[in-house]
């Protein structure tokens, strides 16, 4: 390892996805009841987006959050998206009743400039922790996703850049859900930490050869969000957000086999196992209700044997190489 930048604290930290209204609607007292809950379980790591839920999400963490001392948490948040205020409430899918704001793409330097203030002023806070370049993927933009990536690199990375550079931020990098724009970040620009959603998991591991080795050469941290893989490690059908393929189904239903012969919740294995690698500092699970947080928070400290792990790399659920917990 070269050098090493800023690291959300872990190995626990809440995702805010949820509580943007994200496939149904959370009233703002149960949102409230999350994030306190989160706070009393030890969680100091909170992340948001003006996407989720067209500020709903912001909002409520702000909420929260200014009731506590500032300097004992870290906030981020993401660029790429301004809201414009929209009467007729567009639509903003998968976050439903949403804050009446239409959302447009945007990652020049301007943009991101003007991001990180409207954040704030959400947020209801002086400052965030660490700014992310939200979805510039080929998830989110198709065909034409690199050239979106130039663009980010020439206008938000210089912004963001600037910003910690000035000591307004802490840290930035990429929020995605594909492994290649984050490789190509680290080759042409200078980032702090990523948030990588659903490419480490129990199930799959695609940033493992290559992205993983190369944030440890460069001090570059890495936070994992969707270590659930969106719902099927956690007893759900869905994966990446859609209905799980058959293969994935049987994987993690002969994973799910071992965890049960040792005696483990394979959600507890889940989450751990994301945390093992030596390139994570945080896993964001994320969580709509106090009873989910608390039982995260139970879930990653659970003990598991050695046993386990052994019986999934030898059967090849896992790979040799992967690290593991203890």
């Amino acid at each position: 390892m070269t050098d090493s930048r800023f690291a959300p604290p872990g190995p626990l930290g809440f995702g805010g996805a949820p509580l943007g209204n994200m496939f149904d609607v959370v009233d703002d007292a149960t949102a409230e009841e999350a994030l306190a809950a989160a706070w009393d379980t030890g969680v100091r790591y909170f992340d948001t987006a003006p996407h989720y839920g067209s500020g709903l999400s912001e909002h409520r963490f702000g909420n929260m959050l200014r009731t506590r001392p500032r300097d004992e948490y870290t906030l981020s948040t993401k660029v790429g998206r301004l809201l414009l205020p929209d009467p007729r409430g567009a639509e903003n899918p998968p976050f439903v009743q949403g804050l009446p704001f239409r959302v447009e793409h945007d990652y020049s330097y301007d943009a991101t400039m003007r991001s990180i203030e409207d954040s704030c002023q959400r947020l209801g806070l002086a400052r965030i922790d660490v700014a992310y370049i939200h979805d510039v993927a080929e998830d989110h933009h198709g065909a034409a996703w690199e050239e979106v990536f130039a663009q980010a690199m020439t206008g938000a990375a210089r912004a963001l850049m600037a910003l910690r550079d000035q000591g307004v931020i802490k840290g930035w990098g990429l929020g995605v859900n594909r492994v290649e724009p984050c490789e190509l970040a680290l080759q042409q620009s200078d980032p702090d930490v990523f948030l990588l959603a659903g490419r480490y998991s129990l199930l799959n591991q695609p940033a493992l050869g290559r992205l993983f080795p190369m944030c440890l050469e460069r001090g570059v941290h890495v936070v994992v969000g969707g270590p659930y893989n969106s719902g099927l490690l956690a007893g759900g059908k869905t994966f990446e957000y859609a209905e799980a393929p058959p293969e994935m189904i049987a994987r993690r239903d002969r994973i799910a086999e071992f965890c049960e012969l040792h005696g483990v919740d394979i959600r507890a294995a889940a989450l751990q196992f994301c945390a093992a690698h030596p390139a994570v500092a945080a896993v964001i699970p994320g969580a709509k209700r106090a009873a989910k947080v608390r039982e995260n928070a139970r879930l990653m400290r659970e003990p598991i044997p050695a046993a386990l792990w052994s019986d999934l790399k030898d059967t090849g659920l896992l790979p040799k190489e992967a690290p593991t917990p203890g």
